[in-house]
């Protein structure tokens, strides 16, 4: 079947328009989803690119340049923020009725809204979305509209205690590797009535957490959410300050992003392991490692132990290769402060992981974003038809056929390598900020380019490689 123009309108459209800051956690692609894989020339021209664009970069883009790009920015229009509490208000009360939705509505989890907004619609669509147009979560979480209710209630706005600063963000760590584990690794994420639990005690413990440490230090340093999308906002093409909109280029915002503690290094690697270790895990490959014939898999119950040393060891692993180019470019460069430059340089990893989200994820994306407009019109599966879209029939077949698998194919290839170039980019302009020299920059971001052509190449094998379920 070819590509179909309304097909690909009703998935963006789904994608799109997200009930109010209904809770997220991470996400999983159905086991329904269509496996399209990347063909071998793609991935091995994609490589290729990468390690010749890098080096193009190190060698001819001289990095003040880049800064002074990165300055570009085009006034919009002047815009006055407002209703803050309220919409996060009308969230609080679409992320109630979904939790109803997940215990009272149907069993299957591409029927049931709970898990198609969860899994589909927030984490895929709504980190993409932050990573275009900035920082909204604010506006969409389930939380601050509460708070401030409560706040007016008991006139108690002061936090009952202070997070130490020595803390960082490492419970937003802890509660991101949770959450992971709990996508990745436990053995009914997607069944509504579960999920419907924990995201329910998720969003208690947190409000708890925002009386006892201040919802803006929590925000900051505990509540993961939050942490990932303000990481991830900085790529974004829009920047609003003094009351005005604007249009700058992309990562340009990353130019006075601050120098992230060791904990918030941590964060974002943990963050790549997780989207890595996802597509790594269902691998013919991965499964071959611990020992289970791809072909005939148990099921996630005989892979708990071995899912759960990969996520932490796929963690460890690139926290290693990271802090080992860190090191390696300092020597290049004859400087010292290790610290100083991982806090700065992780930040030019986001672009890959970004693109690596939308190229993973990207089918899924497709097909289930339809069976969220199906559900929508139907929460509780009684035969309803609020929006007209109970009966639209789901078009799997928008993910292929030659006309369309070409045009995923080439839009997955584009972002990998699209977003390598900009992490490259972004790394040579930091290294210039950190050792002053264009030199020094160049000879310190080599063993940086090499790691994220490793990345890049990595992103592109996990995505042409067969999969298992």
């Amino acid at each position: 079947m070819h590509l179909k123009l309304s097909g690909i309108a009703r998935c963006v459209i789904s994608c799109c328009v997200l009930p109010a800051g209904t809770l997220a956690a991470f996400a999983h692609a159905s086991e329904r989803g269509h496996v399209l894989l990347l063909p071998t020339g793609y991935y091995l021209m994609g490589g290729a690119m990468a390690v010749v664009l890098s080096f193009a970069i190190l060698a001819l883009a001289p990095p003040g340049a880049l800064l002074r790009a990165g300055a570009w920015r085009l006034p919009l229009w002047r815009y006055r923020p407002f209703g803050k509490a309220a919409v996060s208000t009308l969230s609080f009360a679409a992320f109630g009725f979904l939790i109803f939705v997940g215990w009272a509505g149907s069993r299957d989890p591409l029927v049931n809204l709970l898990p198609l907004t969860v899994w589909t619609l927030l984490w895929l669509c709504l980190t993409l979305a932050q990573g275009v147009f900035g920082f909204w979560w604010p506006w969409l979480n389930p939380w601050y509209g509460p708070w401030r209710i409560w706040t007016a209630m008991t006139s108690r706005s002061q936090p009952v205690l202070i997070l130490p600063n020595p803390v960082g963000k490492w419970p937003a760590f802890v509660l991101l590797f949770a959450f992971a584990w709990f996508e990745l690794v436990s053995l009914a994420p997607e069944d509504p009535g579960n999920l419907a639990k924990v995201v329910a005690a998720y969003w208690l413990f947190t409000f708890v957490c925002i009386i006892l440490f201040g919802y803006a230090a929590w925000m900051e340093r505990g509540e993961f959410l939050s942490v990932f999308f303000r990481l991830v906002s900085r790529l974004a093409v829009f920047a609003a300050g003094a009351g005005r909109l604007w249009l700058v280029l992309p990562g340009a915002k990353l130019r006075h992003a601050p120098v992230l503690p060791a904990s918030g290094v941590a964060f974002v690697l943990l963050a790549l392991a997780y989207i890595s270790f996802d597509g790594l895990m269902r691998t013919f490959a991965w499964l071959q490692l611990i020992g289970v014939n791809p072909l005939e898999f148990p099921g996630r119950s005989a892979v708990v132990v071995q899912n759960t040393l990969g996520l932490a060891g796929t963690t460890l692993l690139f926290a290693a290769l990271f802090l080992t180019a860190i090191l390696a470019g300092e020597s290049l460069a004859g400087a010292k402060g290790t610290a100083r430059a991982a806090g700065a340089l992780v930040w030019s990893l986001t672009p890959i992981a970004l693109a690596y989200h939308f190229s993973h994820y990207l089918v899924v994306m497709l097909v289930n974003g339809q069976y969220a407009l199906v559900a929508a019109s139907d929460p509780l599966a009684r035969g309803w038809n609020l929006f007209g879209t109970a009966d639209m029939p789901v078009r799997a077949g928008v993910t292929l056929g030659a006309d369309a698998a070409w045009v995923i194919w080439n839009a997955q290839a584009a972002a990998i390598v699209g977003g390598h170039v900009l992490a490259v980019i972004l790394a040579h302009a930091t290294a210039y900020r950190l050792y002053g020299s264009a030199r020094r920059a160049a000879l310190s971001q080599i063993p940086m380019a090499i790691l994220m052509i490793f990345y890049t190449v990595f992103g592109l094998w996990l995505l042409s490689t067969p999969t298992a379920g």
